[in-house]
C-alpha cells in the first residue's frame, strides 16, 4: 500500500461551502436541510450576500467553492452569476480555485452546464445515485437512468473535464449483480471522481420511519461488507485511488480539494441555512431554518444556532477518526506535535495487534488503514481510541 500519497496536507487555505436549500421534492433517506417552496428564492440570495459581508473580516481567502444543497441546479443562471459575483467582490479567491457545483440530472440541459462552466464552475458533481432505473423508483429520485448518461454527455459536451458523480450501494432489494452493474457503467464513463456511500438510515426520513416499521429491511453486515471491499478491488483494479472511505479519484491531482479540508481540520466557512462552519478550535452552524436564517441577517445577527470550542483532545481524537478514513492516514510525527499525543508509544500492543489482523499498517511513519481497514474505520477508532 502507497504510504506518501500528497493530499494537500499542507496547505491550510480555507474552503468555502454554500448550501442551497432548495429541493422540488425531497429524497426518502436524505436528512440535509431544504425546502420544497421556491418562493423565497430572492430573499435567500440577498440574505447569502449580507451574510459574505459579515465575514469579510475573519475570512479573506478561499482555494476552493463549493455549492451543494438541497439541489444547486434549481437556481437560475442569473443566480449563480450573482453568488460567485459576489465571491469574488467580497473576498479573495486563489489562482486557479477549485469551483463546485452540485447538479441533478434532471435539471441540467447542456445549454444550461456551457452556461455555468462560462461563469467559473470547474468542476459537476452529479447526483446520479444508480444506473438501475429500479433503484431510482426506490430512492424517489426524479431522474431516469437515460437522463443520468445524458447529463453526464451534455457536462463534457460543456466543457467540464472534473465530472464526479454520487452512487450509493445497500439499499433494500439491491443484490450485488445490480451493484456491480452500476459500477461497471460508472467505469465506463471514464469520469474523474466517484463517491459510493453505503445507504445509511436517518431517524425522522421517510425511509427511516419505513425501516423502524419494519416495512423494509436492511443487508446484513456481511453483505454490507462486501458491497464495500468488491467496489474498492473493482475501481482500485480499474486505476482509482481510494483515498476515502466513500471516495475513489481517476489520479490522485483529481481528489476532491474541497472535501479534504474536512478530514485534514483545515478551517471552512459555511454560509446559507444549517451550514457548518470550523477555524482553529472553534466549530459554529447555522439556523436549519429558512425563515431563522434570514430573519436574524435582516436583524443584523450572524444566522447561529450553535458553536462549540473544541479542546485539544477533542481536535485529537478528530483526527485520529478523519485519518483513519483516508488512504493517506495518519503522519505519526506530525501527529504527535500537534496533539501532544504519541500513538507508537501510547497503543504499542493495540496497533501491533491490529497489524497482525490486516486492518492497519505502519510504514514511513504513517499509519495507515488496509483496505479492510477503510471497511471497518469506525470500528478501528473505537479500539484505538479506549484499549
Amino acid at each position: 500500500m502507497e504510504s506518501s500519497i500528497d493530499i494537500s496536507t499542507t496547505d491550510t487555505t480555507p474552503g468555502l461551502y454554500i448550501h442551497i436549500p432548495f429541493c422540488k421534492s425531497k429524497c426518502p433517506y436524505c436528512n440535509f436541510y431544504s425546502v420544497t417552496s421556491f418562493s423565497m428564492i430572492d430573499e435567500f440570495l440577498n440574505a447569502l450576500v449580507r451574510e459574505m459581508e459579515m465575514y469579510r473580516e475573519a475570512f479573506t481567502r478561499f482555494d476552493t467553492v463549493y455549492i451543494g444543497g438541497g439541489t444547486p441546479s434549481l437556481l437560475a443562471i442569473e443566480h449563480f452569476d450573482s453568488i460567485l459575483s459576489n465571491i469574488r467582490n467580497t473576498f479573495i479567491l486563489s489562482p486557479n480555485p477549485e469551483i463546485t457545483v452540485e447538479i441533478n440530472p434532471a435539471d441540467s440541459p447542456q445549454e444550461y452546464l456551457e452556461s455555468i462552466r462560462r461563469l467559473g464552475f470547474n468542476r459537476l458533481n452529479i447526483g446520479v445515485q444508480s444506473f438501475d432505473d429500479k433503484v431510482l423508483t426506490f430512492l424517489k429520485r426524479r431522474h431516469s437512468v437515460r437522463e443520468a448518461l445524458d447529463t453526464i454527455e451534455a457536462a463534457g459536451n460543456a466543457g467540464f473535464e472534473n465530472i464526479g458523480i454520487d452512487l450509493i450501494y445497500g439499499i433494500p432489494g439491491q443484490n450485488m449483480t445490480s451493484w456491480l452493474d452500476t459500477v461497471s457503467q460508472a467505469l465506463s464513463l471514464n469520469l474523474a471522481h466517484l463517491s459510493c456511500y453505503q445507504l445509511t438510515i436517518e431517524a425522522g426520513t421517510p425511509l427511516g420511519l419505513r425501516h423502524h416499521r419494519g416495512e423494509i429491511v436492511l443487508h446484513d453486515e456481511e453483505l454490507q461488507h462486501a458491497f464495500f471491499i468488491k467496489t474498492s478491488e473493482i475501481l482500485e483494479n480499474a486505476g482509482y485511488v481510494h483515498y476515502e472511505v466513500s471516495n475513489f479519484a481517476r489520479d490522485i491531482s483529481l481528489a476532491s480539494k474541497h472535501n479534504q479540508k474536512y478530514w485534514n481540520h483545515t478551517p471552512y466557512l459555511g454560509l446559507g441555512p444549517a451550514a457548518h462552519s470550523f477555524m482553529g478550535h472553534k466549530r459554529w452552524w447555522n439556523h436549519s431554518s429558512l425563515d431563522e436564517y434570514i430573519g436574524d441577517i435582516e436583524a443584523g445577527k450572524l444566522p447561529l444556532d450553535s458553536s462549540e470550542i473544541l479542546t485539544r483532545e477533542q481536535l485529537h481524537l478528530e483526527a485520529f477518526f478523519l485519518g483513519l478514513r483516508t488512504k493517506r492516514g495518519i503522519h505519526l510525527h506530525n501527529y504527535s506535535c500537534t496533539y501532544g499525543y504519541d500513538l507508537i508509544s501510547e497503543k504499542a500492543d493495540t496497533l501491533a495487534r491490529l497489524v497482525k489482523a490486516g486492518f492497519i499498517e505502519i510504514n514511513e511513519g504513517y499509519l495507515l488503514p488496509t483496505r479492510t481497514g477503510l471497511a471497518v474505520a469506525d470500528s478501528l477508532v473505537s479500539i484505538l481510541a479506549f484499549e
